[in-house]
């Protein structure tokens, strides 16, 4: 998780992308978790491959080291000080890498239900996509193994598109193989690339299944980001694993459709909330309708009708505008 997330800009200019929160929790959060109950095991050991010390510093290190913690993991955190690509982020957690491991990019949320296949050296996460030309696919052959990985085909290979999570029964040869890629400086648009080393397992004989997700949703600009914010709050809402609401809401003349997601200490005054939205801790929102937003902590609203919104943190905003993106410390009156 150690790139800048410009496209999310302005909202992470302030805050890294994957500590976002979306339907009330961190990205990276809520990916960690979704994948723990995908794996059914202990997890040992959760590794965080982050950036410049400037950019996640130790308010970030300490927000990520709980995360581990509660899920009975130890935490490790390792730094990427250039932007050399995701084969040599991996290999920033070299000492991290033997026996069974998840490797996953912090940006992307998912949903899923399936076993990892027994027989399999590795498990590369997929999602049916109607649109394949435009991703990285995997190809199968008649035993339904992964024999290639075809980046944006032009012809069809597979509607199977790679998500950018990983199984690897010993996590110890991709690490060989991806040493190898680093000594004989093998790059691809200037970068290390995990496929490269993957490639080279699959040449060994290494065989690769697939494990296909229900849902992968985005969260790489403002409005795919109200878009997964709005599936997650669906899925928690049905599930009725979460509490959405909490106890410390104060509502006054206020109208909440579901689903929602209010943290702690919020000021809700003549107000309708909802569907879709998320809102922060200690926000105040009056004289207002909010609907398929996302607004973070320490926010005040007032004389607002949002749709499609996204608001940052330590907000005022006084309006009549609907679809803004407005990033942290901003005032509009």
């Amino acid at each position: 998780m150690a790139g800048r997330g410009s496209r999310l800009r302005p909202h992470s200019l302030t805050v890294p992308k994957p500590l976002i929160p979306v339907a009330g929790q961190p990205i990276v959060h809520r990916l960690v978790k979704d994948i723990a109950k995908v794996l059914k095991q202990p997890i040992d050991e959760i590794a965080f491959v982050l950036g410049d010390p400037a950019w996640f510093g130790d308010e970030v290190v300490e927000s990520l080291k709980s995360l581990a913690i509660s899920l009975g993991a130890k935490p490790s955190i390792y730094r990427q000080d250039q932007p050399l690509g995701t084969g040599h982020a991996i290999m920033c957690a070299k000492p991290s890498l033997s026996g069974p491991a998840v490797v996953a990019y912090a940006d992307t949320l998912i949903r899923a239900e399936f076993d990892l296949d027994p027989s399999a050296d590795s498990v590369i996460w997929t999602k049916r996509v109607a649109n394949p030309e435009a991703y990285g696919v995997v190809k199968l052959n008649a035993n339904d193994e992964i024999i290639e990985l075809v980046e944006k085909p032009e012809t069809f290979v597979s509607d199977q598109a790679v998500i950018g999570i990983y199984y690897f029964k010993d996590v110890a040869v991709l690490k060989e193989k991806l040493q190898e890629v680093l000594d004989e400086n093998i790059m691809n648009g200037g970068e290390y690339q995990i496929n490269d080393g993957i490639k080279r397992m699959m040449a060994d004989g290494k065989i690769f299944k697939t494990g296909t997700v229900d849902e992968w949703m985005d969260c790489g600009n403002k409005n795919v980001t109200l878009e997964t914010n709005a599936k997650m709050l669906g899925f928690l809402f049905a599930d009725g694993e979460e509490q959405m609401i909490a106890n410390s809401v104060n509502k006054n003349n206020v109208t909440i459709i579901e689903p929602c997601c209010i943290g702690e200490h919020v000021e809700l005054n003549n107000t309708t909330i909802g569907p879709n939205v998320s809102i922060g801790n200690h926000c105040v929102i009056e004289n207002s309708t909010v609907k398929n937003s996302l607004i973070q902590n320490h926010t005040k609203i007032k004389n607002a009708n949002l749709d499609n919104a996204m608001i940052g943190n330590h907000v005022t905003y006084d309006g009549n505008f609907k679809a803004i993106s407005i990033g942290d410390y901003s005032i509009l009156e």
